[in-house]
Formats: structure tokens, sequence, C-alpha cells
């Protein structure tokens, strides 16, 4: 009998141990799983562009600007290949909520009618900056119509000056024959009247015309921002102070230029990812004023969030930024109020709140409603 208990409470220890065992394991199982949800719920990747370029230092900006100790925010900048490969990132890549692609990307993609109905699926957080359409030819070339028939270097396949220039050609109706050289040797044979022109998209003042002079033989040539430029393009110059030995002083040269455009998919307002990245636009988009300080890059001092790049539409989450600061803005116009006044209007709110109609009104949506109590008491009073 005594073996026998003996043996039953050996078996009892060992459930028990298994079972305590079981129990830390699953809790330990349920701690990892919060930790991940947690960790990929603040994490949001960012497809910039090459190693060097201003495109991912500008996403480096943002991880150390955005990146909080809590994890809400963790910005993970991921090297790009650029815009076109940026947008089937969006589209397709795992880990990638965010992009940073030309402008023009959106109107290249329709021409070619690759990604039917784009741009329903991609939206904006917000233009960045512009890069500058740099049309650089000899000088028997006066006018971008002269280049018909001619050899004009649109640097490698599917780079942005690529893009850009297959574009801009094309609304022209301008039928050139386009070579892919790389811009230093491009440079060379355009001096040595090889080729006719170059063209190069960057933000001026760009270093590869650093050395060039009029005693070289080239020279700017102007681009007009007609209408249908204007559907995908901004309007632009390049002058004396960034090409002091290229361009006449008082002869600035009329260009276009594009727009670097942070771009997102357009999620459903109720899905993570959507929510995701409304908490990385409302975290950039307060830290913006920190961004545009010393040592950041500089081309964020030209970021202005009220942009609209032509033919994008903007993302809903940076929309509903964009009208909450602008009823803020009204709101601080406003003059102040008598307190009893508010007072009175706090009651009448939470009486009517009872019936349920005002139970989610905003901040900002209580604000201008009481400013139309205001308006709606001094006119009663009037009478």
């Amino acid at each position: 009998m005594q073996m026998r208990a003996f043996k039953s409470f050996a078996v009892l220890r060992i459930i028990v141990f298994a079972a305590a065992f079981g129990a830390l394991f699953v809790s330990c199982a349920a701690v990892a799983q919060l930790n991940a949800e947690r960790v990929n719920q603040g994490t949001v990747g960012i497809v910039s562009g090459g190693i060097g370029g201003t495109y991912v230092q500008i996403a480096n900006d943002l991880a150390n600007v955005l990146d909080d100790s809590e994890g809400t925010i963790r910005v993970l900048p991921i090297v790009g290949k650029g815009s076109i490969q940026n947008i089937i990132d969006i589209l397709y890549l795992k880990g990638v909520d965010i992009g940073i692609v030309q402008s023009d990307v959106l109107t290249y993609l329709r021409r070619n009618n690759q990604f039917p109905g784009i741009e329903r699926r991609i939206h904006y957080v917000t233009k960045l900056y512009n890069e500058e359409f740099h049309l650089l030819a000899r000088n028997n070339i006066q006018s971008i119509q002269d280049l018909a028939g001619k050899q004009v270097n649109f640097d490698r396949r599917n780079s942005g000056t690529f893009l850009t220039a297959t574009v801009v050609f094309g609304t022209l109706n301008i039928d050139v024959q386009p070579t892919f050289h790389d811009q230093a040797l491009a440079i060379q044979k355009l001096k040595a009247g090889e080729i006719d022109a170059l063209v190069y998209v960057a933000g001026k003042p760009a270093a590869l015309f650093r050395d060039l002079s009029a005693e070289d033989g080239v020279h700017f040539v102007p681009v007009a921002a007609t209408p249908e430029l204007l559907e995908s393009y901004f309007p632009s110059q390049l002058g004396t102070a960034e090409y002091p030995r290229l361009v006449t002083s008082g002869a600035d040269v009329e260009t276009i230029a594009v727009g670097a455009v942070m771009a997102a998919f357009n999620w459903d307002p109720d899905s993570a990812r959507y929510r995701k990245v409304a908490r990385f636009v409302d975290a950039f988009f307060n830290k913006l004023g920190d961004l545009q300080q010393a040592p950041r890059h500089p081309k964020w001092r030209e970021v202005s969030l009220s942009v609209q790049p032509p033919g994008w539409t903007r993302f809903r989450a940076a929309d509903e930024w964009m009208r909450r600061s602008t009823a803020r803005a009204v709101l601080a116009e406003q003059p102040t109020v008598d307190p009893r006044l508010r007072r009175e209007f706090d009651r009448f709110l939470a009486s009517e709140q009872r019936s349920g109609p005002l139970d989610n009104l905003t901040r900002e949506q209580r604000e201008a409603l009481f400013q139309r109590f205001v308006r709606w008491n001094e006119r009663s009073g009037q009478q």
C-alpha cells in the first residue's frame, strides 16, 4: 500500500510539474507573441533610393527624428531601386509601408498601362521637394523642338531621369533618339559632339555641371511649362545663382521640376496597415519642424504639407490631419469670449448628448460649434 501510494504521489508530482511547465511555456509564448505584435505594429518600412542619394538621407532623417523609446514608431529605411520599382514594392513587397518616388511616376505607369487604376491604389502622404529638369545641349540647339530626330541622353534605363525624359518628350510629341549612357560619359560625348543633348533630373545646383561653362560650347535649353506639362510638373527656372558659369546674369532659363513624393498604398481605413501608416503620418507631420532644423538635410526646408502634386490623391489620414490643422488655425484666430457663455454652451451640450447625436464630436468640431453658438447668441441679442 505504501509503495502504491508513493508511486501515485510521484505520478501526481510529474503531472503537476508538467502542467506548470506547460502553463509557463504557454505564458512565455503569449508574451513573445504580444511583443512581436507590438514591435511590428509600430514599425514602418520606407523604401527610398540608392546609397548616397537624397531619398535615402530623407528616410534616415525620419528614423532619427521619429523613432521613440516606447516603440510606438520605428522607421526602417530601405535602399530602393528607382521610382518604378518603389511603386511595385509598395504594391506587393511585405514590410514596405511607404515609398519615396518621383511625382511623375504615375503618369509614366498610366501611359504604359502597367498597373490599371494605379492612381486609386497609390496615394500620397506629402510632396517633399523639387528636382529640376536640366536640358543641356550644344549651342546649335536653341529650343527643345530643335532636338527632333537628334540624339538625347536619357541616363540609364529605368532611372529617375529616364522616367521623366520619357514623359516630357512624349507629352510634347518630340521624337528623339534616346541614348542611355551614365551622366559622366554623356557629358564627355556632348562636349565631343557625339550626342546633341542630355537630360539630368536633380535638385539645383547639380554637381554634374560644376566644371562646365559657356566656353565648352554647351548651354541650358529652356523648357516651357505648357498646360500639358503642368498636369505632372511644376514650373521652375535655372539661374545665375545656381550656375554662374552657364547662365548669364538676368537671363534665367525657364524649366520644369518634378516633385519627390512620399507615397503609400490606399489601405482600407479599418485595416491594421492603415492604422500603422496613420500613426506614422501623425508623428511625421507633428515633428516636421524638427526635421527642418540642422543637422537634417536642407531639402526638408522646401517641404510644405499643403502642396498637392499634380495627378495625385492625398492619403486619407494625411488629409484628415490637414483638416484638423486648418480647423485649429481658424479657431486660434477667434476672439476670447465670456467664460459664462462657454459654461452655458457646455451645459447645452451635456443636455443634448443624452439623445446621442453629439457623442462623437472631436475637440475641433466642438469648438467650431461653440463659435457658431457665440455668433448666434450675438445676433439674438441684437434683435
